[in-house]
Parts: C-alpha cells; sequence; structure tokens
C-alpha cells in the first residue's frame, strides 16, 4: 500500500498535529519507506539523498516507540542517535524538539565543544533521546558519566560521513556499549561502496534496505537547468552575473576540489559577491562560523566540497549553482537537495563545459528527463555545442580506423626493432686476416 498521509503510518496525534504545525501533511519517499518497519522494530539500513525528510524518517518512529512504551519513572536516555557534528548534533536536537513539542519528552545534546559543565543535566535529570557526537560521548563513557545500558534504539545519522572522518572504531566500541538495545537505524546519503555495507554489516542484524530518490512531486519543488561555458573564465562570468540577479537570496555553490573553493572565492570577491567558504579541513569553530555567516545573512553565497557540505541544514538556500559537475548523479542529488526544503521551492543551476557533456547525461538519464539549457544573451557561448546524440563512445567507423592502424603499427614495430637491433651491434667489423700457418717439414 502507497501511503500518502502521515494519519496512515498510525503516528500519535500529538506527533501528527506538530507535523501539521510545521506544515506536513504527506510524508517523503524516504519518510514512507522507512517509518513502518522502524516503527515495527526492524532495524533499517536507509539511504536517501539530503533535503529528503531523512531526519524525521527516524526521528517520528524513535518518538512514537517513547509514546507506545511510557516509563513509569525518570532515568537515562532511551534513544541515541549519533552524528558526525557538532552543527548537526544541533539540528537534530531542534528537529526532535519540533515534533515532541505537544509531548513531555525531553531532548538533549551532546557535543565538542561545549564545557563539562553544560553537559552536567543530561548525566542528573531525566532525558528521553540525547543527540550526540562520537568523541564527546565516548570521553563520557569511559569516565562511566553515561549510563548506555537504558539505551533502547541506536540511529546512526549521515553514517558514510562518520566513516570517511574515521569514527568507525568510535561507534563500535558505542555500539557494544549499548549491547542490550532493541534496534538500530542507520541512515546514509548513500549505500556505494564496500565499506558501509560491511560497517553495517556489523552493527545492524537482519535490516530492512531502503534506498529512496525524491519522488517526481519532490523534485518539481526544484527548478533545474543548465548554462554552456566556453571554458572557465567564461564560467566564473556567467556565475558572477547569475549571482547579481534579485532573486538569488541565499545560495550554495559546489566545487570538487579545496584548492578550487578559495580560488573562487577569491574570484568572487573580486568581482564584488559577499562570499565565504566551507572546506574539508575546517576546524570546528571555523565550520560553524560559515553557517552562521550564511545563515543570519552576513553572506548571502557559500562556496563547499560535497564532503565539507554533508550535515548542512539551512531552509532558505534559494539557489544551487554546481561549478563543477559531480562525478555521479546521485551526489547531483544531493547537492540540490540543499535548496526547496520545508515546502519552499528552489532552483538547481549548472555551468557546463564541453568536457562535462558526458556527465551531464549520465544525470539526465538518473533523473528521467534531461536538463534544459538557457542562455543569457550578452554571455553567450562561441564554441559548438556537443552533439545530443554523442554518447561519448566512438563510432564504428572510428574502431575500424584504430584496428587498422594499429595492425599497420604492428608491423612498423616488428621492422623498427630489427632496425634499432642491428644499429645497437653497430658496424660489423670486418676479420682480420688470420696468419699463415707453416706446415712442418
Amino acid at each position: 500500500m502507497t501511503v500518502t498521509t502521515f494519519s496512515e503510518l498510525d503516528l500519535d496525534e500529538r506527533l501528527i498535529d506538530a507535523l501539521r504545525d510545521k506544515g506536513y501533511e504527506r510524508p517523503t519517499a524516504i519518510q514512507a519507506a522507512a517509518i513502518p518497519p522502524a516503527m515495527d522494530g526492524r532495524d533499517v539500513l536507509g539511504s536517501a539523498p539530503t533535503g529528503t525528510g531523512k531526519t524525521a524518517a527516524f526521528l517520528l518512529p524513535a518518538l512514537q516507540h517513547l509514546l507506545d512504551f511510557p516509563r513509569k519513572k525518570s532515568g537515562p536516555p532511551r534513544i541515541l542517535i549519533l552524528t558526525p557534528t557538532r552543527e548537526l548534533a544541533m539540528q537534530v536536537a531542534d528537529q526532535a524538539r519540533e515534533l515532541a513539542k505537544h509531548t513531555q519528552l525531553d531532548i538533549a545534546t551532546i557535543t565538542g565543544g561545549v564545557a563539562y559543565m553544560n553537559h552536567a543535566e543530561v548525566f542528573s535529570e531525566n532525558q528521553d533521546i540525547v543527540v550526540a557526537t562520537t568523541g564527546r560521548l565516548l570521553q563520557y563513557i569511559k569516565e562511566e558519566n553515561f549510563d548506555c545500558r537504558a539505551v533502547e534504539t541506536l540511529i546512526l545519522d549521515e553514517a558514510d560521513r562518520m566513516l570517511d572522518m574515521g569514527f568507525a572504531q568510535d561507534i563500535e566500541t558505542i555500539s557494544a556499549e549499548t549491547r542490550w538495545r532493541k534496534q538500530t537505524l542507520l541512515f546514509s546519503a548513500t549505500l556505494e561502496g564496500e565499506a558501509i555495507r560491511e560497517f553495517a554489516e556489523r552493527i545492524l542484524t537482519e535490516p530492512v534496505e531502503l534506498e529512496a530518490d525524491p519522488s517526481r512531486r519532490e523534485r518539481k519543488k526544484i527548478q533545474q537547468w543548465y548554462y554552456r561555458a566556453d571554458d572557465i573564465e567564461h564560467k566564473t562570468a556567467l556565475l558572477v552575473h547569475l549571482l547579481k540577479q534579485p532573486e538569488v537570496q541565499k545560495s550554495i555553490i559546489f566545487v570538487r576540489t579545496r584548492e578550487k573553493v578559495h580560488q573562487l572565492v577569491s574570484w568572487l570577491r573580486e568581482a564584488g559577491i559577499n562570499a565565504w567558504f566551507l572546506e574539508g579541513e575546517m576546524v570546528q569553530a571555523k565550520r560553524t562560523e560559515a553557517v552562521i555567516r550564511l545563515s543570519d545573512g552576513r553572506v548571502n553565497v557559500l562556496v563547499a566540497t560535497d564532503i565539507a557540505s554533508r550535515g548542512l541544514d539551512i531552509d532558505d538556500i534559494s539557489h544551487v549553482f554546481n561549478f563543477d559537475l559531480p562525478l555521479t548523479a546521485d551526489v547531483y542529488l544531493h547537492r540540490i537537495g540543499r535548496t526547496g526544503r520545508a515546502g519552499r521551492k528552489g532552483v538547481a543551476i549548472s555551468l557546463v563545459e564541453a568536457h562535462d557533456h558526458l556527465l551531464l547525461g549520465r544525470i539526465g538519464r538518473y533523473l528521467k528527463e534531461p536538463l534544459k539549457p538557457r542562455v543569457i544573451d550578452e554571455l553567450r557561448p562561441t564554441s559548438k555545442a556537443p552533439s545530443e546524440k554523442s554518447t561519448g563512445k566512438p563510432s564504428k567507423k572510428v574502431l575500424a580506423k584504430r584496428k587498422e592502424l594499429k595492425e599497420a603499427g604492428k608491423e612498423k614495430a616488428k621492422v623498427k626493432v630489427r632496425h634499432r637491433d642491428a644499429k645497437n651491434v653497430g658496424k660489423r667489423r670486418k676479420p682480420k686476416d688470420k696468419p699463415e700457418t707453416k706446415s712442418a717439414s
């Protein structure tokens, strides 16, 4: 049965009321797929791009469990949620509080960058849900300040990023400390690669595996098109022109490398664009500063890499720009999921050079609809657009020519080897005349 409304998911009315307060009536694809098995107590291995409601997909069944089985007296946390970064932990906790606002459930956070005294209430008072980063939580577990024995559900958010950041061992240690739990939910932006699957096998027990792409309805909230560029200078000029349009209120620009992040920020600032940066090697305080600058409007452009932007949760991003196209279509979906959130509409614009043509086609096939091209009159490309029929594979004529040249090359190589061998030997010397030997008389 296809779930079309939250009411069909057997959620508590208090949770339904909180969803209505936020303007949500219908679940997203990942919510409709993940909530029923999670509410049945199954382990879940879930994947969905950013901006598709992944957080609510694990918060709603967790909250429902606490409401279905209320405890008689206060005690340590029953739900433990692990996140890779402090800002993501704060965002998850804020969303949990919004969903639980008509209940008496308590939510707390344990993260780095906060003094021990600020976490004292987590240890001394009743908490139903704790959202934590692994490093600080593990410290408190080792100091016996955090009791894991009451944890009934362990939830891992952005698990693939936690693995990328080297937290696998920490998570497995925490998993062992919460071994009395009844359920584990693991959510990731992608399930590609052996690392995440091997890790899931060690943590989960017979999980329901879900890979939910955004529905057509969800994708329609985001308008998508592209502009062709002759070269990087032309691409930068297009970007500057677009950023100066009045409808571009707050935007994220994606590039592939850290070096390009700083290079592009410099170019944009020279053009009068108020830009900031977010890259993978930044310390937590600098990451937080970059997010706050964009959130409070001190800057309206953030240039970022894919890894650095993971866990970024800002609802009012009006535009996403792909200055560099991603190498895979699923990463494209993660990127554009930064806009069109919280019921808003968004725009995703890609800047495409000739060598990006195949990537563009791959994205179109993945979305099951090609991206539409647009042109800015004063910045029209001068180069010819690649043929739409081009697949990147050589034609039969080209293959036949290559075969012919290869065979000719083999024959030529044989002659060349013989010539070189003769040359290496050098000019053969004329043998000396042997002296005549006199016969014995």
